[in-house]
């Protein structure tokens, strides 16, 4: 008879989020996916997006294979305690953080800042210059 499946906490797998250590929860499981890193066809910034949280969305939104779906067996290590899973990871920006909506870089706003007024200017300036009656 088979052993029973290690159980790991939720913050233990967090811990697991690097190239050199990449653990994944999937579907109650826990895989450890650190050996199929250079291997996996979306590359490993895919892999390492799905760490510290329940990564069954992403996994299944993606569509793989019943190939893959197997593959994840030699990857296996272990079940999740579900109750220590937050139900939903927040992000909470900071109070003293402007909210930059279009998400344009906060060096390219301050450059446009005072740019378009001295276009405006020197565009000025050129009217005149052309149209000024001697």
């Amino acid at each position: 008879m088979a052993s029973d499946p290690k159980v790991y906490l939720f913050e233990e797998v967090a811990k697991h989020s690097e190239i050199k250590d990449c653990w994944l929860i999937i579907s109650g499981k826990v895989y450890d996916v650190t050996s199929f890193m250079d291997d996996h066809p979306g590359g490993d910034e895919v892999l390492l997006s799905a760490t510290g949280k329940d990564a069954t969305n992403d996994f299944e939104d993606v569509g793989h294979s019943d190939s893959a779906r197997e593959m994840m067996e030699k990857y296996y290590i272990g079940e999740i305690d579900a109750s220590t899973v937050p139900l939903k990871r927040m992000f909470i920006r900071p109070a003293d953080a402007a909210y930059n909506q279009d998400k344009t870089p906060e060096f390219v706003i301050k450059i446009l800042q005072f740019l378009v007024p001295l276009l405006i200017l020197g565009l000025a300036f050129t009217v005149r210059h052309y149209t000024k009656k001697d």
